[in-house]
Parts: C-alpha cells; structure tokens; sequence
C-alpha cells in the first residue's frame, strides 16, 4: 500500500478516488495490509500540508499503526531498493517501497504513481485501484 492511497482514503477532496479508497482499504483484511514507515512518514507530511492538525494526524497514523502490519526499513531494504531502482528505473523513494513490498512477500502493490500492471521480479504486481472496473 502507498501513500496516496492512504491519503485519498483520509481525506475528501477528490471525492471519486475518495470512495473508492475507501472500498478498496474496505475490501482488504488488516492482516494482509503492509504499511512501511517509509509511507507512514509521507501521509504525516501529506496531511500536515493539507492543513490536517497534528493531533489528528497523530491519532490517524496510530490507527493505522494498530490495524496494520507495519515493514521497517532497514538496511536490507535499502540495499534492495538500489537493485530495484537500476533494473526498473523508478526514483529512490519508489524503489525503497517496492523493496519493502518484496521483503515482506506481498503479491500485489497499490499505487497511482507507478506502471499498472507491472510486475517486479515474478511476484509482485503493481495496481492502480482508480483504473480498475467496477
């Protein structure tokens, strides 16, 4: 899972990708949803700059922190974000959680920022839920 996943689930300014962040964290069990710190940090900075106010940010994470499996990064995250990001050219950032996707042997990424469909080393997929059907 990746931030602006999260975000459009938080928050209701876009309110199509809104409802269907929702469904989609909805339709997922706590148990199969990974979270990075990586993630966690960038939703504190991305509500902060839409004006969300600390204590709720905090209250917010810490929700998701009790619900969710959340992935340290460490340094062999690190070290397989730099793999990923010379063999599939995405910027650090994306690497880092494609890495902690793979560490922790999750099969399916939800993103909008990165290539729909794709699939990164025979087992992980990356989907954007806002191009999927209903």
């Amino acid at each position: 899972m990746i931030t602006n996943i999260l975000v459009y689930s938080l928050l209701e300014n876009e309110v199509r990708k809104h409802a269907q962040a929702v469904t989609l964290m909805e339709s997922l069990t706590g148990n199969f949803i990974f979270i990075s710190t990586q993630v966690l940090s960038e939703l504190d900075v991305t509500l902060y700059k839409h004006d969300v106010k600390e204590a709720e940010i905090e209250n917010k994470l810490r929700k998701l922190i009790d619900i969710y499996n959340i992935l340290i990064i460490n340094i062999s995250t690190i070290k397989l974000c730099w793999k990923v990001r010379k063999k599939y050219s995405y910027s650090y950032w994306d690497s880092l959680i494609i890495a902690s996707a793979l560490e922790s042997n999750c099969s399916l990424l939800y993103t909008e920022d990165m290539q729909n469909g794709q699939i990164i080393d025979g087992k992980l997929k990356i989907v954007n839920p806002f191009t999927m059907k209903k």
